[in-house]
């Protein structure tokens, strides 16, 4: 039968020939993505956890929780 490596050559075969149009657009877009990501990232670290959250949340008692005390 065949082993992965052939499976993997075949598959890299039909994709080139089958999506050649598009290959240079998925490569464009992938460049894009990891662009982003890694400037996201970046951000993320020099942030280091000194930005405020997002979202504050307050906690409201309901008229149940109140009578319980």
């Amino acid at each position: 039968m065949f082993g992965l490596s052939e499976i993997a050559i075949l598959l890299i075969v039909v994709a080139l020939v089958v999506g050649a149009r598009k290959l240079p657009e998925l490569a464009r877009n992938a460049g894009k993505a990891s662009r982003i990501l890694k400037a996201e990232a970046r951000e993320m670290k020099a942030d280091d956890g000194r930005r405020e959250p997002a979202a504050t949340y307050t906690v409201r008692e309901t008229p149940a929780a109140a009578e319980e005390r």
